[in-house]
């Protein structure tokens, strides 16, 4: 597994959480490094969050057939594609939104068997929203925020 950060200190805690390899997207070219460490191969799957400032280089790191699931588009919505690249490559652009109630229910009982261990970047109390407004708004998280409502 290949994770990417804008930091070094969010690739370090990837790398305690289990990514192989990692690539600091603010200062390398997401798919050279990926092309690079898959011997030009490319991945088969990406799992695309950031959005707009990594949407390309994540199309660019797949291989003839490759999936892209995006599920979030923290840095912008506009993912613009070259048709001809995604019929040539035979790409799959799959989106991702949550899930259904028996969804829900099924993660509950891996958590309970301790199979998921959710990042839990930091919980607050909910007078602290802007707090945490400004810790995503500064990319300052790893993992997700807690807002908690007495």
């Amino acid at each position: 597994m290949i994770a990417t950060a804008g930091s070094d200190a969010k690739l370090a805690r990837a790398r305690e959480l289990g990514a192989d390899e990692v690539i600091n997207h603010s200062t390398e070219k997401i798919a050279t490094e990926v092309k690079r460490l898959t011997g030009r191969r490319g991945v088969d799957v990406v799992f695309e969050h950031v959005g707009e400032a990594t949407w390309n280089e994540s199309i660019r790191s797949l291989v003839p057939g490759g999936r892209l699931v995006t599920c979030g588009a923290t840095t912008g919505y506009n993912g613009a594609i070259d048709i001809r690249y995604l019929f040539t490559r035979q790409i799959s652009l799959l989106g991702s939104f949550m899930g259904s109630k028996a969804d829900l229910l099924a993660a509950v009982e891996f958590l309970k068997r301790g199979l998921l261990k959710p990042v839990i970047d930091v919980a607050l109390p909910l007078e602290k929203c802007a707090e945490a407004h400004r810790r995503l708004e500064q990319s300052e998280q790893f993992g997700k925020i807690v807002l908690k409502v007495a």
